[in-house]
Formats: structure tokens, sequence, C-alpha cells
């Protein structure tokens, strides 16, 4: 195995980086914090300059990474290799009040695994070691065959021994299907890494805060909401916080009595479940439309969006209709295999974060 010098440039950061790891990967280990979504090739958010020396450009989609981009030297350093010694370009643009933690690897035993909607499964991990991350951010879980899935993590940083994701099957699914919903069982061992991820709660910002998700979108928005609810005391958190949950059923409406509970407790704190197949007591429809309905202006807040990519575009549509700047807007989309595929989710915008 031959390790390799990787420059990360403007910063001029040396970073040492084997054959066979990923420029990304050894950079966030590192402590080199670069901007990343998918961490496999399809989101673009990664991707750099290379200004100096041989790289695998690895399994990019060439949806997210134009065949003229290629020849102009971009790459997507989440799933690039080097060839040799490089220097690259990234954007190095890490906001006020959001912390770096270094990517590390962790194992871990199943402390509970419950079926919390049709189809849609919460794991908690017990971890060997605490993981630092911050609200909202992301882990790989790692596959008996070697595979990993991203999963965005539902609890909060308060208690970093123990991590909770929601889980979500999917037809055919390796880690759903072959996996979770299928063998794995309480008391299990399991490995995972992290934590990854752009999109995340933004301390520093003192505005009102528009929460949208769809599915098990609501993973690392319910990591935001209970993180302000755990340290609102220390904060002297008062902005108001508004969480739309869209899905397609009444029962796919999971959590949603921790939802209220938070609402009933502070003042701050608005739920509105959205249901688009049937009726409901709550409303429906679909997020992007009801937002609008309720804030025809969003201009003076923070949204982040989380979901499937149909759901992210069209919320951000809605919330560029409503006045609310790019800069505002926070965003991680869901991919799947289809997505890859199709390209239909790649954004060209660059004042979009993720």
């Amino acid at each position: 195995m031959t390790s390799y010098t990787v420059r990360v440039e403007p910063i001029g950061a040396d970073v040492t980086c084997r054959d066979d790891q990923t420029v990304l990967d050894a950079c966030l280990r590192d402590g080199v914090w670069l901007p990343h979504a998918c961490t496999h090739g399809t989101c673009g958010t990664c991707k750099a300059q290379v200004l100096d020396g041989d790289i695998d450009l690895g399994d990019a989609s060439p949806y997210a990474l134009l065949d003229s981009e290629r020849d102009d030297g971009c790459a997507l350093i989440c799933v690039a290799k080097p060839k040799g010694d490089l220097v690259i370009e990234g954007e190095v643009d890490v906001e006020d009040g959001v912390e770096i933690h270094p990517v590390r690897d962790y194992s871990g035993t199943v402390d509970a695994l419950d079926d919390i909607a049709p189809n849609v499964r919460r794991l908690i991990i017990a971890l060997d070691a605490p993981m630092r991350f911050n609200p909202g951010q992301y882990l790989q879980l790692n596959l008996p065959s070697g595979d990993s899935r991203p999963y965005s993590i539902a609890s909060t940083p308060a208690d970093p021994t123990h991590v909770e994701l929601h889980i979500k099957r999917t037809e055919g699914g390796a880690a759903t299907e072959g996996w979770i919903f299928r063998e794995l069982e309480t008391g299990d061992s399991v490995s995972v890494s992290g934590p990854y991820g752009k999109f995340s709660f933004r301390p520093l910002r003192d505005k009102p805060v528009l929460l949208l998700g769809s599915g098990t979108g609501l993973a690392p928005l319910k990591s935001i909401v209970a993180h302000l609810l755990e340290t609102t005391e220390d904060t002297g958190w008062e902005n108001d916080v508004v969480l739309y949950h869209g899905v397609a059923t009444r029962a796919d409406l999971y959590d949603r009595d921790w939802f209220e509970g938070v609402q009933d407790q502070v003042d701050w704190f608005s739920y509105r479940p959205v249901v688009s197949r049937e009726e409901c007591d709550g409303r429906q429809g679909r997020v992007p439309a009801l937002l609008t309905e309720d804030f025809p202006r969003a201009g003076g807040n923070t949204a982040y969006i989380c979901g499937n990519p149909a759901m992210v575009e069209d919320t951000l549509k809605a919330l560029m209709k409503a006045r609310l700047f790019p800069r505002d807007i926070l965003r991680e989309d869901f991919f799947d295999a289809a997505d890859r595929a199709s390209g239909a989710h790649v954004v060209r915008s660059p004042l979009i974060k993720r």
C-alpha cells in the first residue's frame, strides 16, 4: 500500500492519503474540513480543482461531474483517489460557530431496534467511544458485505455515546431488506464512521427557523429541535422554530407525540404534520404547497430542508419564490440508485448550501 501527500489550497494543509483511500476521507480524518454531502459521487458538493498531480476520478456520476469539468481538471473528491502527490483547491468556508469534528471509526452494539412507522425502524447504537457531531450531520453505517450506507443522526451531541437513526426499508435494498429489516437484532455488533456532512444547525444565526422534512428526512430535524430544547437555558434561544413533516399517510407520522409534547412545553416551537394521500387531523397536501400558504414571505428565516430530491427541489423553489435568500437555505437530499442513474437531482446553482 502506497501513501501520497495531498496539499489542500488555499490553506496550504498537507494531508497523507493512501492510494486506496478517497481524498475527502483522508482530509476529514486529518481534521481538514471540505464541503461534502452524499459521499458517493452523486451530488457534486465536494467538487474540487486538481491543480497538480494525477487522480483516479472513481465512480463519479456523469451528471454531477460533467465531461467538460473532467477535462478542466475537476474531481469529486468523495470518490477520487490519488495516483501520486496532489495539489487540490477546495472551498474551505466553515461558518463561525460550527465546530469541526474529524471523522473516526467506531464499533458499537445495537441498543434498540423498533418499528416506528410502516417500513421505518428506529435503530439506536451504543458506541464504544463518544462521537462528537453537530445536530443535522450523518454517519456511515457499515454493512456485513463491506459496503456502507449514510444515515442522518436523529439524536443530539448531549449523549455522544449513543446515536439514533431512522431507517426506511428500500425495496431490494442490501442495507434494509438484506440486513436491517431481516437479520439485525438487539445486541448485535455494528460499526460506523462519522460524522459527515455540511448540513447542520448554525448556532450563531439569530433568526427564526423553518425545518422542512419528508419521510425519514425528519431525523436530522429532530436532532436540531432536541438540541435546542436541551440548550435553551444556556443559550437563551427565543426564535420561532416551525417544523413541517410531510408523509403519505397518517401512519407514517412517527414521533408525533414527542413533537406535540415539545410544542406544549415551549412557546417557540410549532409542529405541523402534513399528509399527502388521505385526510387527517393535520393538513393534507405537500410541504411546499402548505409552506407557501403559511409563508408567502419567508425572508428573515433560516431554512433547513431534508428529504427526497423532488421534495427538496420543490421546497427550495417555494422558499426562493417567498423571497428567502439562498444563503439562508440549507439542504440535505436523500439519494438512491434511481436518483444517481437519472441525474434529475443535480442542482447547478453554487449558491445553495448543502
